[in-house]
This record gives C-alpha cells, sequence and structure tokens, in this order.
C-alpha cells in the first residue's frame, strides 16, 4: 500500500492513530517504514494544532519546534506538517500554515496597487532598423535565493554580467525588440514554506519575503538595462519551485512596468506562454509535465492560427539545468542551460552541469539563426 492509501485507511479507522507502526503493518499486509511514515502525518493532520508527538523522534521534535521558532511561527498557525527522511536518515520536513493563502494575496495586492500608482511614464523612443532580429536572452533555473555558496549580491551580480556580457556580445547585430523570458524556476522556493509548490523541502539562503523582493528587483535592473537597446518583451514561466510566486512577480513587473511603453509583460494565466515574431512562433514551457514529443502538437492545438502564420517553430524549456535539442515534425524542443549553481543534494547525488548563459538571435524573415553564449 501506498501512504497516501495507508492515511485512507487510518482516517476511516481513527483508532489506528494510537497504534504503534508494527501493529498497522500486520494489519495491513505492508512495510512498517510506509506505516510509519503515514501514522506521523496523519496524527498530525488529524489532531489540528494538538500535535501527538508521542511517536514522533526526540530529535524531529527539536528540529521542528527549533524551525518554528527561527521563523516566528506559532505551534497554532501550524495547518499540516510532512515528514520524511533523506537517503542518508537526515529528518526533513515542510510546514504550511494557517492564513498563508490570505497573507500573501493581501502582500500582492498592496504590492499591486502600490506599484500602479507609482509607475514611471516612458515613451518609446528608438531608431527602426534593416533586417530586424528579436534578441532572446534565456536565463532559465537561476532559483534566487537558493543555499549554494553565493551570497544574494553575488547571484545577482553573476545574474546581471551574464545578462551584460550577452548584450556585448549582440552588438553587430540589428535588434528591433528584446526579448526576456523569466521564471523558469526564478525562485528556489515558494516562500514561507521552505519548499516547492508540491511540497519538498528547499535550502534557502534568506527568508522568503527578502528573496521575493530580492529578485523582483533583480528583474527590473535587467529589464531597465536592456531598455537601453530596444523595447523589452518580457514572459513569465511558473516552475515546478515557485509557481505561485512567479505569478505574483510577474503581476510586479506589469505593475512596475504599466506606463512604460518599452516594455510589455505577458503574464497571462496559462502555464505556456506563446510569442510570435515575424515568420517565428516561440512556446515557453518549464518543461517539468509535457512529454517533449508531444509538444509540436500541443502548440498546433493551442494556438492553430499563430501555427498557420509562421513558418519557423520552436519550444524553448528549463527545468533540467543543461542543454538538450531534439526535432520532432520540424519543431525543436529546446532546453535551455543555466546560471545557477549546485546545491549540497545536487553535488551529492553527482548532478552537474556547465553553468552557461545563451540568447538566441530570431531573424523576422528567415527565422531562427543560431545563439551567442557566456560561460561562468
Amino acid at each position: 500500500m501506498t501512504k497516501d492509501q495507508i492515511k485512507a485507511f487510518l482516517k476511516d479507522r481513527p483508532g489506528y492513530l494510537k497504534e504503534g507502526a508494527e501493529r498497522l503493518s500486520e494489519r495491513l499486509d505492508c512495510s512498517v517504514e510506509a506505516c510509519s511514515n503515514a501514522l506521523r502525518e496523519a496524527r498530525i493532520e488529524a489532531k489540528g494544532n494538538d500535535f501527538d508527538i508521542d511517536n514522533i523522534s526526540k530529535s524531529e521534535i527539536n528540529e521542528f519546534k527549533a524551525f518554528l521558532d527561527s521563523n516566528g511561527i506559532a505551534e497554532d498557525d501550524v495547518k499540516s506538517v510532512k515528514f520524511w527522511q533523506t537517503i542518508k536518515g537526515d529528518n526533513r520536513f515542510s510546514v504550511v500554515t494557517k492564513g498563508e493563502d490570505n497573507i500573501m494575496k493581501e502582500v500582492k495586492e498592496d504590492i499591486i496597487k502600490s506599484l500602479t500608482e507609482y509607475s514611471p511614464k516612458v515613451e518609446k523612443k528608438y531608431e527602426a532598423v534593416v533586417d530586424p532580429v528579436v534578441y532572446e536572452v534565456s536565463l532559465p533555473d537561476i532559483h534566487y535565493g537558493k543555499l549554494d555558496g553565493q551570497t544574494l549580491d553575488e547571484s545577482e551580480e553573476a545574474y546581471m554580467n551574464t545578462v551584460k556580457e550577452l548584450m556585448h556580445k549582440a552588438s553587430g547585430l540589428n535588434i528591433d525588440r528584446i526579448l526576456l523570458p523569466i521564471g523558469n524556476d526564478g525562485m528556489n522556493s515558494e516562500g514561507y514554506s521552505r519548499a516547492t509548490t508540491k511540497g519538498t523541502s528547499q535550502h534557502d539562503s534568506a527568508g522568503w519575503q527578502e528573496t521575493f523582493v530580492g529578485y523582483c528587483n533583480l528583474m527590473v535592473r535587467a529589464i531597465n538595462l536592456l531598455t537601453q537597446t530596444a523595447p523589452v518583451d518580457v514572459i513569465v514561466i511558473q516552475g515546478n519551485h515557485d509557481y505561485e510566486r512567479m505569478f505574483y512577480s510577474g503581476e510586479f513587473l506589469r505593475a512596475f512596468f504599466l506606463n512604460d511603453k518599452r516594455v510589455t509583460v505577458d503574464n497571462n494565466y496559462n502555464s505556456r506562454k506563446y510569442y510570435e515574431y515575424g515568420t517565428n512562433m516561440i512556446m515557453f514551457t518549464h518543461g517539468d509535465k509535457e512529454k517533449p514529443a508531444n509538444m509540436p502538437l500541443i502548440m498546433a492545438t493551442e494556438e492553430p492560427m499563430m501555427f498557420s502564420r509562421t513558418t519557423h517553430r520552436e519550444v524553448h524549456c528549463g527545468h533540467v539545468h543543461k542543454e538538450m535539442v531534439n526535432e520532432y515534425r520540424g519543431i525543436k524542443v529546446r532546453f535551455i542551460p543555466s546560471i545557477c549553481g549546485n546545491d549540497e543534494w545536487h553535488k551529492m547525488m553527482g548532478y552537474e552541469a556547465k553553468r552557461t548563459g545563451q540568447a538566441h538571435i530570431w531573424n523576422k524573415k528567415r527565422g531562427y539563426e543560431g545563439y551567442l553564449q557566456t560561460n561562468l
């Protein structure tokens, strides 16, 4: 039986919550470990605020209470807790608090209201170019706020220096517009929970407020830098680490640049975004859900008119932190590399990828013409 099936059994027969994992294992004919994990979570969920910690180890109790104290969370504010162990036997947990959704909603509404009121008014002033291109500065998966040996300032400078270097290398191009996809795990976690959107615990280097504000400010810096060359089209792609917070960040930027005619921000509700330029069509998605071979058909189904108007089409994804390209029915599915450094978990698992920043060139008539690259 799976852990969820065991928890469903416990929900129907709460008397077993007071039994040990061994007896439950005998009753359900499944492993003691699975029963232990299910019992731990089911007891917490069943008791609500009154945590029954009799069957949780002393080290887990101490770590859990220390986490609450360090983050200023009262036990009464905890909605649910997920406990598990790593392959090394280390205790891990993620916490969801009551009212967290309301808090974030209020913060978002206050931020957007303030930004809309004070959004600077800027008009377009660019000269027309011959044989124009869109220059796609694509830096997915920076995992801002991840504990990877860099300070926030150092990670910000790495991002900005990469943007500057890619713009320097593009000095000979006839840039008509700049395309800036952001997100794709722009932030390392959903913030307050210090976990991914689905609840996997993460090691963040700073608090959720600091990482949210820091990431938004970093994107403002990058956009303002790029507008010195050409109008900027920002596309917000939500990742599996920051699905909710990336949407909030997109609303922040949309409100901030509301009156800046040089900048557009696409933060629509769809997880997949589309961009059309001349004969070119690009689909943006994080790449953790759809099968690559299905992506061309998804493009044609979701945007049939754009598909019919264009002749050069690609899908650009993040998620894997390394470059991978395959072609299906004449449409390339391109996974873009990342400039993000490895944390301890990735090092332990032996995951290594070259830290690389890329910018892709789309000619308005001739289509995709390659990319420029810089290595960290």
